[in-house]
C-alpha cells in the first residue's frame, strides 16, 4: 500500500489560480478574438489541425492553460519542455524519438514555456525538426518573438497575440472562484460587488494577480462567530498596497515604455515624460539605458534648434554614473524637462538618413581628385590635390570648389528648419550658397 504523506492534500492547497486552471475551451475566459466562434485559432484546434505556433502576451492571460487544452485536444504524443532543465542533450534525445515517431505515422506536440528563454543553440535544435515536421511546436512567451526568436524559427510558426484580458473577463473569474468547489465554494465569504471591481482593475489583465489577489483577501478576512469571512476596505488595501506594473527591462514593455517616453518629449509634454520616466525607473530600468536615450534625443529631435541640448544630456548621464539610483532620477527628471521643452528640429537625424540612403543604393564614387590628398610625386602628376582652395586663405574664408562627387553635384541632404537657434544657421546657409552659385 501506498504510504500517505502531507502532500497527498496539494490539490487542496495549491494556490487557487493553479486550482482553477480552465481544462476545456469551454471553461477558457477570454481571447475571443482568437476562440470565438469562426476564429482561425478555434478552428484549427476543433479540427485537429494545429501547426507550430508561438503565444504572445503579458503574463496571466493564459497562454500556458491554452497550450496545455490544445495538447489535451490532439492526437499527438505531449512533451513539455522548461528552458532552465532542459539543455541541447535532453532537446536532441527527444527530437530523435520525434522523429521515430514520425516514421511511424505518430506527431509529437512539444509545448516549450518561456521560449524565450531557451538560448540560440536550443532554439536552434529545434528548427530541423520543426521544418520536417517531426514536431508541432507550440511556445509561450511574454517576449516580442521579434527579438526572442531565432527569425529561421520564427518564420516557421505562427504568431498569435493573446491580450490582456478585459475587467468583465476579471470579474466572471472572480464570481466563479467564489463559487466553484475547486476554489472558494466550499466557504461563506462576504465580499462586494465594489471589491471584485477593484480587485479586477487592480490585477491589470493578469488573471493569475486578479485570482492571488483575492484568495489573499479572503485568507485576511474577517471571520465572525459563525465562520463568515468578511472582506472589508482595510483588508483589500492592504492586498492592493502596490500596483503590480508590467515591465521587462529586456521586452516588449520595455521597449513601449521608452517610446513613450521619446515620443513624449518629442511632442513637447514634459508631464506626460517625467510620468514615463517614471515608470520605468520604479520598474527597475538602468538608468543609465535611459541617459544614453537622451542623449540620442538630444541630436536626433532636438540637434541644431538646441545644441546645448547634447552637453546636457551627456552631463545628466555623466551624473547618473557618478551617483547611481535613487538620487540620478532628479538628474534624469532634469533632462527630460529639458529636452521636452527645447525647441525641435529632426533635420540632423533626416540628413543622416537621407545620406545613409544614397551610401546604400548609389555606385561608391571616388573622392574629387581636387579633395584629395597628394603625398607622393606620382599623385601629384596624376592631379591628386590639382584644384584645391585653402578656405582660410580667401577672403570670404569660402571656395567654390566641388566637394560632393559629380553624380552628386547639388544634392542636399541638411535641410535645416527655422526652429530655435537652426533659424540663423539657416539663414547663413543659404547665404553660402547663393554666394557659390554665383560664378
Amino acid at each position: 500500500m501506498e504510504q500517505l504523506t502531507l502532500f497527498d492534500n496539494r490539490e487542496k492547497t495549491a494556490p487557487l489560480a493553479s486550482r482553477l486552471r480552465p481544462t476545456t475551451l469551454e471553461e477558457y475566459v477570454g481571447q475571443k478574438h482568437l476562440l470565438g466562434k469562426g476564429k482561425i485559432l478555434r478552428q484549427l484546434i476543433d479540427k485537429d489541425q494545429i501547426s507550430s505556433m508561438i503565444f504572445w502576451g503579458p503574463p496571466g492571460v493564459g497562454k500556458t492553460t491554452l497550450a496545455r487544452i490544445i495538447a489535451e485536444r490532439t492526437q499527438a504524443s505531449f512533451v513539455e519542455f522548461s528552458a532552465v532543465t532542459s539543455g541541447i542533450k535532453e532537446i536532441k534525445e527527444v527530437m530523435a524519438e520525434a522523429e521515430q515517431n514520425r516514421r511511424m505515422g505518430m506527431e509529437t506536440l512539444l509545448f516549450a514555456d518561456e521560449i524565450h528563454r531557451f538560448n540560440k543553440a536550443q532554439q536552434d535544435a529545434f528548427l530541423p525538426y520543426v521544418e520536417k515536421g517531426s514536431i508541432i511546436l507550440v511556445g509561450a512567451t511574454t517576449e516580442n518573438p521579434s527579438f526572442e526568436i531565432n527569425s529561421a524559427l520564427l518564420s516557421r510558426c505562427k504568431v498569435f497575440v493573446l491580450k490582456a484580458l478585459e475587467e468583465e473577463d476579471l470579474k466572471e473569474l472572480l464570481n466563479h472562484a467564489l463559487t466553484s468547489s475547486k476554489g472558494l465554494g466550499s466557504m461563506e465569504i462576504s465580499i462586494e460587488e465594489m471589491h471584485l471591481k477593484m480587485i479586477a482593475r487592480f490585477a491589470n489583465g493578469d488573471a493569475r494577480t486578479a485570482l492571488n489577489t483575492l484568495e489573499m483577501a479572503v485568507l485576511n478576512g474577517e471571520m465572525d462567530e459563525a465562520g463568515k469571512i468578511r472582506v472589508n476596505d482595510e483588508v483589500l488595501a492592504q492586498c492592493m498596497n502596490r500596483r503590480s506594473l508590467l515591465y521587462d527591462k529586456n521586452g516588449e514593455e520595455h521597449y513601449n515604455l521608452i517610446s513613450a517616453l521619446h515620443k513624449s518629449m518629442r511632442n513637447s509634454d514634459p508631464d506626460a515624460a517625467v510620468y514615463w520616466l517614471c515608470r520605468m525607473l520604479d520598474g527597475g530600468e538602468e538608468p543609465l539605458y535611459i541617459a544614453r536615450r537622451l542623449v540620442r534625443f538630444a541630436s536626433e529631435d532636438v540637434g541644431m534648434a538646441d545644441s546645448q541640448a547634447l552637453p546636457l544630456a551627456v552631463s545628466v548621464y555623466q551624473a547618473c554614473h557618478f551617483l547611481g539610483m535613487p538620487e540620478c532620477d532628479v538628474h534624469l527628471t532634469h533632462a527630460v524637462v529639458y529636452l521636452s521643452m527645447a525647441s525641435k528640429s529632426n533635420a540632423l537625424y533626416m540628413a543622416c538618413e537621407a545620406c545613409k540612403k544614397d551610401v546604400r543604393e548609389l555606385p561608391a564614387e571616388p573622392v574629387p581628385l581636387q579633395i584629395c590628398n597628394a603625398p607622393t610625386g606620382l599623385m601629384k602628376e596624376l592631379n591628386y590635390g590639382k584644384d584645391y582652395v585653402y578656405a582660410h586663405d580667401t577672403e570670404e574664408k569660402l571656395s567654390r570648389m566641388k566637394c560632393l562627387p559629380e553624380s552628386l553635384d547639388g544634392r542636399r541632404y541638411y535641410l535645416p528648419t527655422e526652429e530655435g537657434d537652426e533659424g540663423k544657421v539657416k539663414e547663413k546657409l543659404i547665404k553660402i550658397l547663393q554666394w557659390k552659385s554665383q560664378e
